[in-house]
């Protein structure tokens, strides 16, 4: 005879795979009796399954969604479907900014068997993503590495390769995982340095845990830390505009992934704003179509006049030269 709890498991997968069933039909199911039924219909409803009942003998117990989520039973075709569809959501940035879907596949992994957690491996490396615009791609199995150890608050060894191609290892404390859209950023404290640090998550080769506990003592906020490395990442040429706006409606216009903001009094804003040349600069500012000025550098400020005077000759009322 099978114990309590895998009993009600069985009840649970029986009611869950059709909308009712009577009593007899459970109890023959189950090869039970029917008071059995009837008491371990009562056990789920003391575990917060809401199963309704119809008395007579045509009646039968239905399972309905209740006011909270109570575990659910998944075979293992089911399971692997769900997980798959969370880790192309994580991926595909399908139901937002969120990492609702990314926190949900790693506790689904975390208790998966392992002969699906196998098939699910499988496929990760059997699938092939065509890269984006940007051509960034990440494994999955790496993403949900890299949550695990922000979850584990253990130092870890990280293989990291550059956007020049060097490839290093340092000691970090993992922190968090940060989604701008786009790509998927790591945010650790970096050992040697002693610098909070962002990496691209599609340039980690290899993170391994040291197994040493670690305490975060004063972390930053990881998305305000990613986009300002990203508005001041790797550019030639910096700089400065004023925004006759609020910085709520200033970033509406520049992203914090594109400009570092700060107020200037209650209706304007200061952005920093990286680019690879003065003219380069100036054509991102005049496709903002919104009033702006540069304060600084003065050859971003000539750059800018020079495209306006352009536009202002070709759009006049005279014949083109």
């Amino acid at each position: 005879m099978i114990s309590a709890s895998a009993r009600l498991l069985r009840l649970l997968s029986l009611l869950s795979s059709r909308p009712s069933w009577t009593c007899a039909e459970l109890a023959e199911r189950m090869e039970v009796t029917d008071r059995t039924v009837r008491r371990d219909i009562a056990r789920l409803r003391e575990l917060g399954y809401t199963v309704d009942s119809d008395a007579g003998p045509w009646g039968g117990y239905r399972l309905r969604a209740g006011s909270r989520v109570p575990p659910l039973i998944l075979d293992d075709e089911e399971a692997l479907a769900v997980a798959v569809g969370l880790r192309e959501a994580a991926l595909s940035d399908a139901l937002g900014g969120d990492q609702a879907a990314l926190s949900a596949l790693l506790k689904l992994r975390q208790v998966l068997p392992r002969r699906i957690a196998d098939r699910l491996g499988e496929m990760d490396d059997a699938f092939v993503r065509l890269p984006g615009a940007d051509g960034a791609q990440i494994r999955p199995g790496l993403l949900l590495e890299l949550a695990a150890a922000c979850r584990r608050g253990e130092r870890a060894r990280l293989s990291y390769t550059d956007g020049e191609g060097r490839t290093t290892a340092r000691d970090v404390d993992p922190y968090r995982l940060v989604h701008t859209g786009r790509r998927w950023y790591f945010v650790a404290r970096d050992v040697t340095r002693g610098q909070w640090r962002t990496f691209r998550a599609d340039r980690v080769d290899r993170l391994q845990s040291t197994g040493r506990p670690v305490q975060i003592t004063d972390p930053p906020d990881p998305a305000l830390l990613v986009s300002r490395n990203i508005a001041n990442g790797p550019y030639p040429l910096s700089a400065t505009i004023r925004l006759p706006l609020p910085v709520e409606e200033a970033l509406r216009i520049i992203p914090a992934t594109v400009g570092t903001h700060r107020p200037d009094g209650p209706d304007a804003t200061l952005v920093d704003i990286g680019g690879p040349d003065p003219d380069g600069l100036a054509r991102y500012l005049l496709g903002l179509g919104t009033p702006l000025r540069v304060l600084a550098p003065n050859e971003v400020r000539q750059a800018l006049l020079c495209r306006t005077r352009e536009l202002l000759r070709e759009n006049d009322d005279g014949p083109p030269s």
